[in-house]
C-alpha cells in the first residue's frame, strides 16, 4: 500500500542493485516517490524494479554517466559499496572516487539533497576493516567532501553510518543513535537504514546530519521520524 506523497521530487539511487539499495528503491516507491535508478546492466535492474523506475544504463566510474544520472533529479541517495580489493569494484574507485564524482556532478545538476550511506567506524583508521583495501578511509574521504560540497544554504546532506547489515523488513526495531563516531559495534537492518535515508528528503531534522545507527531493541515502530529528535542541533 502507497502512503500519502510526501515527496514530489525524482530520486537517483547510485547503487541501486546491491541489497541496501534495492531497499531504498522499495522505501521510495512506497511512498509515492519518482525513483530513477543509475545500473551497469538494464536487465538486472528490471529484473528487480521492473516499470515501477526509470533506468539510466551506466557506471559510476564514468563522468558522462554520472552526469546523464543526475540530469533533471531533485536528490540522490547513494547505497554504493566495493565489493573488491582493487579494479572497478574496490574502495578507491567506489566508495571514494565513485562517490565523489557523484556529489560532484549532482551539484552540477542542480540536486538539492543528497543521502548516503556510510559505516560505522568510518575515523579510525586503526579499525579491522581497513585490512580490505583501507574501506573505511575511503568512505570517511567521501564523507567529508559531501560535507564541503553540499553544506552550501540552499543544498543539504544526511549521512547515515550503520553497523553491521542485515536483512529484514523496517520498522521492527528501536533504533539507537548517536553521533560522533562513539558506537563500536551493532547491527541494523537495510531496511532501516534506507527508511532513514528516505525520511530525510522531507524531515528538516535531517538536514545536514551525520550520524551512526544500530538496533537497540525489537520494538514494532510505527515511524522512524523520531530517531533524528535524538540527534544534536
Amino acid at each position: 500500500m502507497i502512503e500519502k506523497k510526501v515527496y514530489g521530487g525524482k530520486v537517483l539511487v547510485a547503487g541501486a542493485t546491491g541489497r541496501t539499495g534495492q531497499w531504498v528503491v522499495r522505501r521510495l516507491l512506497h511512498y509515492g516517490v519518482v525513483v530513477r535508478v543509475l545500473a551497469r546492466q538494464a536487465d538486472v535492474a528490471f529484473r528487480l524494479f521492473g516499470e515501477d523506475v526509470e533506468i539510466v544504463v551506466g557506471k559510476i566510474q564514468s563522468v558522462e554517466d554520472v552526469a546523464r544520472a543526475v540530469d533533471g533529479c531533485d536528490a540522490v541517495i547513494s547505497a554504493l559499496g566495493s565489493s573488491s580489493y582493487s579494479g572497478e569494484s574496490s574502495p578507491a574507485s567506489v566508495d571514494r572516487d565513485g562517490v565523489k564524482r557523484l556529489v560532484d556532478e549532482a551539484a552540477k545538476a542542480g540536486v538539492k539533497h543528497f543521502g548516503l550511506v556510510s559505516s560505522l567506524g568510518v575515523t579510525r583508521w586503526y579499525h579491522p576493516l581497513n585490512l580490505f583495501a583501507a574501506v573505511l578511509l575511503k568512505k570517511w574521504e567521501a564523507e567529508e567532501h559531501l560535507r564541503e560540497v553540499f553544506s552550501s544554504p540552499a543544498l543539504s546532506f544526511t549521512i547515515v553510518r550503520p553497523g553491521g547489515l542485515k536483512d529484514g523488513d523496517p520498522l521492527l526495531h528501536k533504533l539507537h543513535v548517536e553521533s560522533g563516531d562513539r558506537l563500536w559495534s551493532g547491527w541494523i537492518n537495510r531496511s532501516d537504514v534506507a527508511e532513514l535515508l528516505v525520511l530525510s528528503l522531507w524531515v528538516k531534522k535531517a538536514k545536514n546530519k551525520t550520524f551512526e545507527v544500530v538496533n537497540e531493541c525489537e520494538e514494532v515502530q510505527s515511524t522512524l521520524e523520531h530517531c533524528y529528535d535524538l540527534l544534536p542541533e
